[in-house]
């Protein structure tokens, strides 16, 4: 029998400034949480473009972007850089998966997802179609990441629950 998914909290609406580099161009948009329903959504909080672990974990996400469409899922990256810096980190290691600017971290603060120090915690955080928080993994020091593999059974938990 599905389980009822129904009492789940509902994910923090935000609208947010990003783009996403497609066939080498850089596209800018607003991305916005209720604009997305219907399909799940992997956020992917990450304190900083060009550091080392963040540049491994959107790299990885990136290179394994058929795993989440698959899935009819999509992924977004949320730090604190302006789009400017986005773009250049976009272009730099060509990562196509949307990068969203949250420069004065109020969503970060809205998903529990900020510290003291580094600005922002890496989180992740899978929203089901209905917009609800499904899932969420927070770092006590972001040395590492979550796996395409570990997010993507949470995405197919998803499915299951929803037959």
């Amino acid at each position: 029998m599905p389980k009822d998914t129904s009492s789940r909290p509902p994910a923090p609406d935000f609208t947010l400034p990003g783009g996403r580099l497609v066939n080498g161009h850089f596209e800018r948009q607003t991305y916005s949480l209720s604009a997305h329903r219907g399909r799940p959504l992997v956020l992917a909080f990450y304190p900083g473009d060009d550091t080392p672990v963040c540049t491994r974990q959107m790299c990885s996400y990136t290179n394994h972007l058929e795993q989440f469409t698959t899935l009819d899922a999509e992924v977004w990256g949320i730090s604190p850089q302006d789009v400017d810096s986005h773009e250049n980190f976009a272009r730099s290691k060509k990562i196509t998966l949307p990068l969203l600017a949250d420069t004065d971290r109020a969503v970060a603060r809205s998903f529990g997802v900020t510290a003291p120090l580094i600005g922002v915690r890496r989180s992740v955080c899978v929203i089901d179609a209905a917009g609800r928080l499904s899932w969420q993994h927070t770092a006590l020091l972001g040395a590492t990441f979550q796996p395409v593999a570990a997010l993507v059974t949470q995405l197919s938990l998803l499915k299951t629950r929803s037959r």
